[in-house]
């Protein structure tokens, strides 16, 4: 139930919070020539962050001319790769959400439903961890990247002592932070999940199955055994009552003995 709860939302937060991003910075450069400075020098930048091809003109503090400056880094692999890792999590975990609610009987038939919902389980958790691990590196690139100071290192009129430069806005980076955090309770949520689908595969099931056989194989060869024979019992060999106790062989003996004296009698 968490799954289908909290999967489809912390998706959204992920590529959302990191696919939505736009900022900015503001520089200031203060030249020896007052007529020369410029004290609002914006610089604006958004996802997917290819920061080479955001360009800003700055002043040279020499005379009227300005120069054409662009920020320095690529790191779009990284922030795409993250947000479409969130998409398709968050498209698959709608179309699980829908099977498991109206269609839990075609789900479980021939077993095959759980063992595939294991297996791209397994995989959404593998790609949340590199995908995470990778944005969380990319960011701290474009932190680096959009620093006002790192920013000020490359106009020239900057390198001069006798002009001034100042960063007049940081950009906020806040939400980008947001979704390096979700990208791991993805990660945490999809990974824990493993276990609640393997329960419902077969080799969950026929581990469970294997177990009580064996001991219903074991027990029965202990009932099979000579230890549970009667041999022992009334009707074993010991408790013979035909062997000690035949009648007719001793009570035929005494017609012998009757048969002794009356011939004695009758021959006196």
């Amino acid at each position: 139930m968490c799954m289908v709860i909290f999967a489809p939302l912390f998706a959204i937060f992920a590529f959302a919070t990191c696919g939505g991003y736009s900022g900015g910075l503001r520089l200031s450069v203060d030249c020896a020539n007052k007529s020369e400075s410029d004290l609002s020098i914006d610089i604006a930048f958004a996802y997917p962050f290819r920061l080479h091809q955001v360009n800003f003109d700055a002043p040279t503090c020499e005379g009227k001319r300005r120069e054409k400056l662009s920020l320095i880094g690529d790191f779009s692999s990284s922030a795409e790769f993250f947000v479409t890792i969130a998409v398709f999590a968050f498209l698959y975990s709608l179309a699980a959400t829908v099977v498991y609610i109206f269609f839990q009987n075609k789900y479980r038939e021939n077993n095959r439903g759980p063992l595939i919902d294991f297996i791209v389980t397994v995989v959404f958790s593998f790609l949340w961890l590199v995908g995470s691990s990778a944005w969380a590196k990319g960011l701290s690139d474009v932190k680096i990247a959009t620093d006002p100071d790192e920013v000020l290192l490359l106009m020239s009129a900057c390198k001069q002592q006798s002009n001034k430069c100042l960063p007049v806005r940081s950009p906020v980076m806040s939400s980008l932070n947001t979704s390096v955090v979700f990208g791991f309770l993805n990660f945490i949520l999809w990974a824990g999940n493993i276990w609640f689908v393997f329960k419902e595969t077969g080799w969950h099931s026929s581990g469970q199955r294997h177990s009580p056989d064996t001991m219903e194989k074991q027990s029965s060869g202990y009932n099979q055994g000579g230890y549970n024979q009667d041999s022992y019992g009334p009707a074993g060999g010991y408790n013979q009552p035909g062997s000690y106790g035949q009648v007719g062989e001793y009570g035929q003996s005494q017609s012998y003995g009757q048969s002794g004296p009356t011939s004695f009698a009758n021959q006196i």
